[in-house]
């Protein structure tokens, strides 16, 4: 996004609106391709049967299929177009750059789709039926040429394969995804050839013909829906590992999505085998229409699936979904984002202008995915429960934390701004540091020493110490210990972080302490998904009847718990121990 305006719509959220507009388009697409096919088989059962009805049926069908495939289909494609170029330019831009040929080719061939159908709708008993069946192929080759050419474009996205490497254009086209997902998207382009046919036999006023239809179309959905369970299982097989953790738990959109799929799968499948085998007499208009729904539904759930799996990325292991290069992230860290951003209205951070600046880091780096009080993954419900300095801190280590979502990319102080106008702007809290604990020592503290050390240890081994001695050791901690590194804060942090250590020792780590730092670790790891006891997925319902060494255990195995959609918590024992025993008092109503 750094070389693009970005469409901001806070309260819808331009992802949503490009699912909304992308599974119509496909689910019409895929009729396109597996519809160019239907046609020229009832057309060849109706000639073949010399059944006048059938053939009528047939050309009333194509009127139809050209009426969905070229006005629809034509219409949500250019919607397609103009939704990505609006929410992800960056992407589109490369995918452009990338595969410039191979799109030029899909225009080339969808000309020829549209030039198909037109003679075949309206050549239909006028030409002899031989030649008449040729230009249905013909439509058939160009359409499910066009799928060729698509597949191996968004197989790239979810994975590029040696193009990584190399760079060469069909490297990326024939990637690791794109037989398994070209076999697979053909069955289910013909399932949904069945699934359409449906629809129009229900409108059939004679009943043989209602019923031959039928039964045709009925066989047509139930091989197809037979050959694609083993060739779906096969596509999702052959994704990347980090991809198929999101799929099998590690993302909760994802389970949802799945979840639907399957059921609408079921459906479509009872319905299916019902009304070809068992009662096709029982076939009407509601029933047509409720497994018309239930392929949408399934093809939602897919596309869905698929788009997720992706995250963090657009482009795999290229493009963040933010519109980030990857190369680019050290060099942002480094140098700050919003210099870099052109069309930033901000180029510098200034104290005084903090909150605008992080409404243009949240624009910029959030967006892509966030809402504001939005229906779709709204940043104000997620962080109702985090203060400043836990914001703070989740947002530095926010990719390591939550692997989908991808690492902030800019400085330092850029982060505090981005979690300023999240805490302040948003949910009109204060960001003031509290002097009593000295926050920003302590945000210093749990930033840089958590990882290996709690509270208590660094208390007792720095017991007895002044102050000079702790900054002195703060400037040689390779020296007092090989396995630690040096720190490589500022001088003045290494001042905050002195005093912090030093409040420690003086005050000691007590009770009431430990409960701080144990809501402290709650807001850090655990509030951005959970509230306590009521509002968005609260927690201390699920560890109801658990004492603080089963909740202690649990914490050890948080990626092992039914389902599998949470992340392994990454903190050091000690602050694993306040955790549980924060969360245990919470139980016993130690807090509201």
């Amino acid at each position: 996004m750094m070389n693009y305006p970005v469409w901001y719509i806070p309260g819808v959220g331009g992802g949503f609106l490009i699912a909304i507009i992308a599974i119509t388009h496909v689910f019409i697409s895929h009729f396109a391709v597996g519809g160019g096919l239907y046609l020229v088989f009832a057309e060849r059962k109706g000639l073949c049967e010399k059944n006048r009805a059938i053939l009528d049926f047939t050309r009333s069908h194509a009127k139809f299929f050209l009426l969905m495939t070229v006005v629809a289909g034509g219409v949500t494609g250019v919607a397609i177009w103009f939704i990505i170029s609006l929410v992800h330019p960056a992407a589109t831009s490369l995918l452009i750059h990338i595969f410039v040929f191979g799109w030029a080719t899909e225009w080339v061939l969808f000309l020829v789709e549209i030039v198909a159908i037109f003679v075949y709708f309206y050549t239909f008993g006028r030409m002899d039926d031989r030649t008449h069946q040729a230009v249905g192929w013909i439509y058939f080759i160009a359409a499910w040429l066009s799928l060729f050419l698509i597949n191996g474009i968004i197989g790239f996205m979810l994975d590029p394969g040696a193009w990584l490497e190399n760079g060469n254009f069909w490297s990326g086209f024939f990637n690791r995804l794109f037989w398994p997902s070209l076999v697979f998207r053909t069955a289910v382009a013909c399932m949904f050839a069945g699934v359409y046919a449906f629809l129009t036999a229900a409108f059939l006023q004679d009943e043989a013909t209602r019923r031959a239809m039928i039964r045709f179309s009925g066989k047509w959905v139930l091989a197809s829906y037979l050959t694609a369970i083993p060739c779906g299982i096969w596509y999702f097989s052959s994704v990347s590992p980090q991809a198929s953790g999101l799929i099998a738990g590690a993302s909760p959109t994802i389970q949802r999505a799945l979840h639907a799929g399957f059921w609408a799968l079921i459906v479509l499948a009872v319905l299916a085998l019902a009304l070809t085998i068992m009662k096709p007499a029982f076939h009407s208009k509601p029933l047509a229409f409720l497994v018309f729904i239930s392929a949408f539904v399934f093809m939602g759930a897919f596309e869905w699936t698929r788009e997720a799996a992706r995250r963090p990325y657009v482009i795999s292991k290229v493009m963040y979904s933010n519109g980030v290069m990857k190369a680019d992230v050290a060099g942002l860290n480094q140098y700050g984002f919003l210099p870099a951003a052109r069309w930033a209205s901000l180029k510098e951070l200034h104290e005084e202008s903090m909150l605008e600046a992080g409404h243009e880091l949240f624009i910029h780096q959030c967006y892509a995915c966030h809402t504001i009080k939005g229906a779709n993954n709204d940043i104000v419900a997620r962080t109702a429960t985090m203060s400043y300095p836990a914001l703070l801190a989740y947002l530095k280590t926010i990719h390591e934390k939550r692997y989908f979502m991808p690492p902030f990319a800019g400085s330092d102080a850029e982060a505090r701004a981005l979690a300023a106008f999240i805490v302040m702007g948003l949910h009109g809290k204060s960001i003031a540091e509290s002097p009593e604990t000295d926050g920003k020592g302590k945000e210093l503290f749990a930033a840089n020493c958590t990882a290996c050390h709690g509270e208590d240890l660094v208390k007792s081994r720095t017991a007895g110490w002044d102050r000079a001695k702790v900054r002195k050791a703060l400037d040689m901690l390779n020296a007092l210990n090989p396995a630690m590194p040096d720190y490589q804060g500022s001088a003045t942090e290494k001042e905050l972080l002195a005093d912090y250590i030093v409040f420690l020792n003086k005050a000691g780590v007590s009770a009431t302490a430990v409960h701080d730092h144990g809501e402290d670790l709650f807001e850090q790891h655990c509030a951005m998904c959970h509230t306590l006891r009521s509002g968005n997925n609260p927690l201390l319902p699920k560890l109801a009847g658990r004492d603080e060494q089963q909740t202690r255990k649990t914490l050890d195995m948080l990626d092992k718990l039914k389902g599998g959609v949470m992340p392994p918590l990454n903190a050091p024992p000690a602050d694993k121990d306040s955790l549980a025993q924060f969360l245990a008092a919470s139980l016993k109503g130690g807090t509201q």
